[in-house]
């Protein structure tokens, strides 16, 4: 099964849990923040999954028009519009306060600025309204947001991929996963959005609106993704790490190159824009594809996917991307895995996310701290428990599959 948008039988299937679960009794209610990056979410869920209210200040625009996002900026942002967006979150659930179960918010990993001004927004309103607080590892949000929308059981593998992380583990329970690979240097997002930028491609004008990676996902539909070859990362490493900086070089010369052929500045439009495009996307998108791939392989060597049905969950802002989730069902399909993808609202930041993985935590009375008590950020987080050097040692060779696609 590719999931891939909010159908009417998830909607209905999470309203009749709503009605099974809750009885004559009264349901649980969660808000969850979110303020890791450059976007202010909020929202407050049921524990069925039903969103009751949200609200989501995007700053894009902003970092788009400075190329890039200042840590500054976003801080500012977030403290200007955090109180507005929970505030609106509750007045469109009709939830009060004192009404809600407890207060969900990230605080690991992420901007430390940007991770501050929720953390300590959450403070406030937990200790004012007396509400249990339950701190939220973003990356463990992403991950289990599809079970709000589709009943997948622990263990499966997550692939995570947006602008500041690219990882695979293998998730065990709601607090207990096994990190199989990493990026070594920068995310799959990062380096999109820089690619799009050394493009100037906000002077394009299907993309002037469009995030660095939303503009090369619409420029590689019409360009020729064999009009320029780039080497495929770590090819000879045997493991399921990522490296996406030296692809970035590569593009970067070929950039300059055609540029000085054309005789033009920076800051203009290549005439092979959509080629570069296209090319980069599908070397971006084989490379996570073979990493996933030899994931895949591992963990049914070792056991970690269940006989019955075992599935691939990837979210996170470039799991937006149409092109790598295709490329990423070939390689569920000839492995016999079902690829699961939370729609593209829920793939990026958001606080629903933020409330779902909050819900799951005091279901299970996990990680839930008094309103009471001293809690921290932590931009740097690792997640779960790392055995990359198993996988490495592992030493598994993938077998070769056609990965290239019309884009």
């Amino acid at each position: 099964m590719f999931l891939c948008a909010v159908t009417g039988p998830v909607r209905c299937w999470m309203k009749h849990c709503t009605l099974r679960s809750f009885g004559a009794g009264r349901p649980r209610l969660v808000l969850g923040i979110e303020t890791s990056c450059d976007e202010t979410g909020a929202a407050v869920l049921d524990e069925a999954g039903v969103i009751l209210g949200e609200s989501l200040h995007s700053q894009k625009q902003t970092h788009l028009d400075a190329g890039g996002i200042i840590p500054t900026v976003a801080q500012r942002l977030h403290r200007e519009n955090i109180s507005r967006v929970v505030q609106e979150a509750l007045d469109r659930s009709g939830i009060e306060p004192s009404e809600l179960t407890a207060v969900a918010t990230t605080v690991k990993p992420g901007l430390a600025l940007s991770l501050g001004i929720g953390l300590d927004f959450s403070l406030k309103f937990v200790r004012l309204h007396e509400k249990p607080f339950i701190p939220i590892h973003h990356m463990e949000a992403h991950a289990l947001t599809v079970r709000m929308l589709h009943p997948v059981d622990f263990p499966f593998l997550v692939l995570l991929v947006s602008g500041g992380h690219s990882l695979l583990a293998m998730a065990k329970g709601i607090d207990e996963f096994f990190l199989l690979g990493q990026t070594l240097d920068e995310a799959a997002g990062d380096t999109l959005d820089k690619i799009a930028r050394r493009l100037s491609l906000k002077n394009h004008p299907e993309c002037s609106t469009l995030s660095g990676g939303q503009a090369i996902e619409i420029l590689a539909k019409d360009g020729d993704q064999l009009a320029f070859h780039f080497k495929s990362p770590m090819g000879q490493l045997f493991d399921c790490n990522f490296s996406f900086a030296g692809l970035r070089n590569q593009v970067t010369i070929a950039i300059q190159k055609k540029e000085k052929e054309e005789g033009i500045e920076t800051g203009q439009l290549l005439s092979c824009a959509k080629d570069i495009a296209a090319a980069a996307q599908y070397t971006v998108a084989s490379h996570i594809a073979k990493r996933t791939h030899r994931a895949i392989l591992f963990c049914k060597a070792k056991g970690l996917l269940p006989q019955h049905n075992p599935s691939l969950v990837v979210s996170g802002g470039v799991a937006s991307n149409e092109y790598i989730r295709q490329t990423l069902k070939i390689v569920t399909d000839a492995t016999g895995l079902q690829l699961l993808c939370p729609p593209s609202k829920f793939c990026t930041d958001n606080g629903v996310m933020i409330a779902w993985n909050g819900i799951e935590r005091l279901k299970q009375g996990k990680g839930i701290v008094s309103h009471t008590q001293e809690v921290h950020y932590e931009p740097k987080a690792p997640l779960g428990l790392d055995i990359t050097t198993d996988v490495k040692e592992a030493a598994i060779k993938i077998p070769p599959l056609k990965l290239r696609i019309n884009s």
